[in-house]
């Protein structure tokens, strides 16, 4: 597994992308400038790695593009030790940008073969999620609730009420919400029962799977 000059170079390129398409966070921005996306692929892929585009991955899934990760990353206002439920490890990109930032991130993936693959790899790279669950995102993780933000890697159908349950008060959620297409939703608790909602234009993403057993 290399790093080179040439991947560290492509990826400051990257950052510039992102940062004149909107992206302004300096965490955020750091995390991608540092993690070698090309790791997180199929090794056909090397050449796109750095693209600001979406890739295949196993399991019929993709690896967000870079700029929907930092997009997403920017709305939560991760803060170093914030709590993090991510609903859908993926290729886990996104899991080693929330570790980067300094969360303590569980992370929760339905799909067997990613589950094992992501959870044998990010340690070999030095991000060390709290907890990698292989179940239902649709479920969320209520005997780690409270969380401070909750991040959905897929396009959600509907918000899930276990989702806005387990948010702390101040808490945010981001998702995906549609089938076809999907609107950025940010909800944040105000209160018990108090959520305020956001929306941010449309993106597309593989779908929020249901565990159907």
């Amino acid at each position: 597994m290399k790093d080179t000059f040439k991947h560290k170079g492509l990826r400051q390129q990257l950052v510039a992308v992102l940062k004149d398409k909107g992206i302004t966070n300096t965490a955020v921005l750091n995390a991608i400038g540092k993690i070698p996306r090309h790791l997180f692929m199929d090794s056909s892929f090397l050449d796109h790695a750095y693209q600001d585009k979406a890739f295949p991955i196993a399991a019929d899934q993709t690896i967000s593009q870079p700029y929907t990760v930092a997009f997403q990353t920017e709305l939560m206002e991760v803060k170093k030790g914030d709590k993090v439920l991510e609903i859908g490890t993926g290729s886990g990109y996104q899991t080693a940008v929330l570790c980067d930032i300094g969360a303590k991130v569980y992370s929760i993936e339905r799909q067997q073969e990613l589950f094992k693959i992501t959870s044998r790899f990010l340690p070999k790279l030095g991000y060390r999620a709290k907890k990698l669950i292989f179940g239902d995102g649709y479920k969320g993780l209520k005997e780690e609730a409270p969380f401070d933000s909750i991040i959905v890697t897929a396009g959600a159908p509907f918000v899930p009420n276990p989702l806005l349950a387990q948010l702390a008060i101040g808490g945010r959620l981001v998702i995906p919400v549609g089938n076809e297409v999907q609107t950025m939703t940010l909800f944040v608790r105000k209160g018990p029962k108090d959520f305020e909602k956001t929306e941010f234009g449309e993106f597309r993403f593989v779908p929020l799977l249901e565990d159907k057993n």
